[in-house]
């Protein structure tokens, strides 16, 4: 066939059965495809673009051939249109696609083989016939009869949104929130979609809206885009926003006069959307979740805080000795004046960094407090971060979550208020990881007569959520604090704890000086393609070679940013290549391929899976039949259906802030000044006081010098410490 010209060429249609899909964007839906045509040989290559493909359909497309330099001939189909298939051989190879949970291709066979060209009707109007097959259980059934009927709602919200311009990557998602009804409700306030669905942002949210007609300075699109910019803000983990700063922005992003924009915010403070207060002196915005939230936990401090501890008057003066012999440890001054404070005090905030002794204080106020045959309770709010606590205690701890029994029918806690945890202490761990909406779901379940004792490194990094919940219930000066600043004997002799007593101090940490092995290295680099082929060497060959540790299972890359060729998106493709590069089997959703062995880290909390942003797995598992990956989590196997996928990202490399609460064999921790808007002292301080065996950092030394010496942490506007001691 001569390659003719699109200038002279016809429109033609083509029609024929998809045998293979070759790609498929979910983004933007163009797909490559080979097709079964009447009078063609081979196979014919279609372009074009569709909603939703899958090996088995029909396809009528209307466009024209084209010979392509490096893939030879092809059609090009401007119009191309998905119709069920009709052929048995065409219905068994879509039925066993995948398309449909529960549905494999030997079950395909078994079905058309039994239903023939009746399978579809059957599936849909009488499934109980399914129950006449061998080995088809009511189980199996009822799950083969509700996948189809989300396959066929989530493929109609497909072609509506691509039919609007938009990607269909979520589009189970939105069945998941919305179920039948989900074009109704997008179609009535598409602004819905960024509020309510993981990974939909305001700017799809807003392409969607303009191509339904709503018009650009309508009161829906301004009051959407006020609350999507203070979302924003406390996503960087701000509570409020300042009036004016907030009226800027959201009349800057949506290019609507600044008077439709006030209206908008005066109406979502009628709706209670958004809660007016001072901070300072300043009028601010809160998004009311947060402000509740505030106000909850600066109310259960203070309940807390009044009467007398549950374990009465303890002499310390005869306690501490009697703990001493207990234990076997001798407590410094420092720590005999802070068990003093926590036995008068009902709830005390212990801070400090590394190697300072707070475990062998929290331990020595639990010895002499259950000694009194009272009830304690430990809680961390990471799973890691539990387990360390079970293992430096010897007592049961609990993820908060877990603690707090999370009901998946209410989608709330079970615990609170009006159902108060069985305990006389409870014990918070890497309390500066917790945020303001956490922190008041846990303070309300504790009893009025318990007592609190509140642990974290006020120097780390704050939450990820918002709120700066452990340094401002310090500021607000109300609640009892040690600080332990003394670094002990045996953590002395480690170069990782020293190192980071020194950039917290801003210090540079000291260099390695012998040819012995040290557990902190820093590796100067010229430039980040320099640091780049340092770190990818470090990890494949000189860290396993020299330590031993495995380069998936023990090293973990920090990174300051998730962006560029050092940010954690970059790095971990390359890593991916070069780790675990052969793995099969394969998927490719939401931008990212994962495979069997590749290191996964949950980006958002997830209650019912009981998984939460920041925890780190391996993938262990995977059914491209079912559509299915399980990932194990400390020896607990979670499974992800492939449309759930963007829950979970690469962790080869994770950023930093991710990594708060864990801790990890070895650390590699890349620093150029391309990061320089990033680097900060609690950003290193934080990486460091990661490693447990190893820390190596690679990095132009400005690089690090800047991020020691910069410790302007950019203060997160909050009320809380205010709120306490008022």
């Amino acid at each position: 066939m001569k390659d003719r010209k699109p200038t002279d060429t016809p429109v033609e249609r083509l029609s024929g059965s998809l045998e293979r899909v070759t790609f498929h964007s979910e983004d933007s839906g163009f797909c490559v495809l080979r097709v079964k045509v009447a009078g063609h040989r081979e196979l014919v290559t279609v372009t074009g673009c569709a909603a939703s493909v899958t090996p088995g359909e029909y396809l009528e497309c209307t466009g024209s051939w084209h010979n392509d330099r490096t893939h030879g001939m092809q059609f090009k189909a401007l119009h191309l249109q998905v119709v069920p298939p009709t052929t048995l051989e065409g219905i068994e190879k879509y039925l066993g696609s995948g398309m449909v949970r529960g549905i494999g291709p030997h079950f395909a066979k078994v079905l058309v083989q039994a239903f023939g060209e009746e399978v579809f009707v059957i599936i849909e109007e009488s499934p109980q016939r399914l129950l006449e097959l061998p080995g088809i259980g009511r189980k199996r059934m009822e799950m083969v009869a509700s996948a189809w009927v989300e396959q066929k709602a989530i493929r109609e919200i497909m072609v509506f949104l691509q039919s609007h311009g938009l990607g269909t990557a979520r589009a189970v998602r939105i069945y998941k929130s919305y179920g039948n009804e989900a074009i109704l409700k997008v179609t009535e306030n598409p602004y819905r979609l960024a509020l309510d669905i993981h990974g939909i942002g305001f700017k799809t949210a807003d392409a969607l809206a303009a191509k339904l007609g709503i018009a650009p300075d309508s009161m829906m699109r301004a009051q959407a885009g006020v609350r999507h910019v203070l979302q924003e803000m406390s996503g960087s983990g701000h509570c409020a926003a300042t009036r004016t700063e907030l009226a800027e922005s959201a009349a800057g992003l949506l290019e609507i006069p600044q008077p439709v924009i006030e209206s908008a915010i005066e109406a979502e403070v009628a709706e209670e959307n958004l809660i007016p207060d001072e901070i300072a002196g300043r009028a601010c915005l809160f998004l009311a979740p947060l402000y509740r939230a505030e106000v909850g936990v600066a109310s259960s401090l203070s309940r807390l805080a009044q009467g007398a501890p549950p374990w009465g008057s303890i002499v310390a003066e005869q306690a501490i000795p009697w703990v001493e012999g207990h234990t076997g440890l001798t407590l410094s001054a420092s720590q005999r004046d802070a068990v003093r404070l926590a036995l008068d005090s009902k709830v005390v905030v212990v801070t400090g960094g590394p190697g300072v002794g707070k475990t062998t204080l929290v331990n020595s106020i639990l010895g002499i407090i259950r000694a009194r045959h009272l009830r304690v309770t430990l809680c961390a709010p990471t799973g890691r971060a539990a387990k360390r606590l079970t293992e430096s205690t010897g007592l049961e701890a609990k993820t908060i979550h877990r603690l707090l029994e999370f009901d998946p029918q209410s989608f709330g806690f079970k615990r609170g208020r009006d159902n108060p945890l069985d305990t006389d202490l409870l014990v918070i761990d890497e309390a500066s990881m917790v945020d303001v909406v956490l922190m008041n779901k846990l303070l309300p379940a504790i009893p009025d007569s318990a007592g609190l004792v509140i642990v974290g490194d006020v120097d780390q990094l704050p939450s990820v959520g918002p709120g700066c919940v452990l340094s401002d219930i310090i500021d607000s000066g109300a609640i009892p604090t040690v600080r332990l600043t003394e670094i002990f004997r045996q953590a002395a002799g480690s170069r990782i704890i020293v190192n980071a007593h020194r950039i917290n101090r801003g210090e540079l940490p000291l260099k390695d000086d012998g040819k012995a092995l040290a557990d902190f290295y820093f590796i100067p680099a010229a430039t980040p393609e320099d640091i780049h082929d340092k770190l990818l060497q470090v990890i494949t060959e000189r860290i396993p070679k020299r330590f031993g540790f495995h380069p998936v299972r023990d090293i973990q890359v920090l990174t300051p940013m998730n962006r560029g060729g050092l940010g954690a998106r970059s790095l971990n493709a390359e890593l991916q290549l070069a780790l675990n590069g052969k793995a099969e089997p394969k998927v490719t959703r939401f931008g990212t391929s994962f495979a069997t062995g590749d290191k996964v880290i949950q980006t958002v909390n997830n209650y019912e899976k009981e998984v939460f942003n920041g925890d780190i797995g391996r993938i262990v598992e995977m059914d491209l039949d079912q559509g299915t990956l399980s990932v194990d989590y400390d020896d607990r196997l979670v499974e992800y259906q492939f449309g759930e996928l963007d829950e979970v990202n690469l962790a080869y490399a994770t950023s930093i802030h991710k990594s708060q609460g864990s801790e990890y064999t070895a650390v590699v921790i890349p620093l150029a000044m391309q990061h320089y808007t990033m680097l900060e002292r609690n950003l290193i301080y934080t990486a460091v006081t990661r490693g447990r065996k190893l820390v190596v950092v690679i990095g132009e030394p400005k690089a690090l010098a800047m991020a020691v010496k910069n410790h302007k942490s950019h203060r997160r506007l909050t009320k809380l410490a205010g709120r306490i001691l008022g």
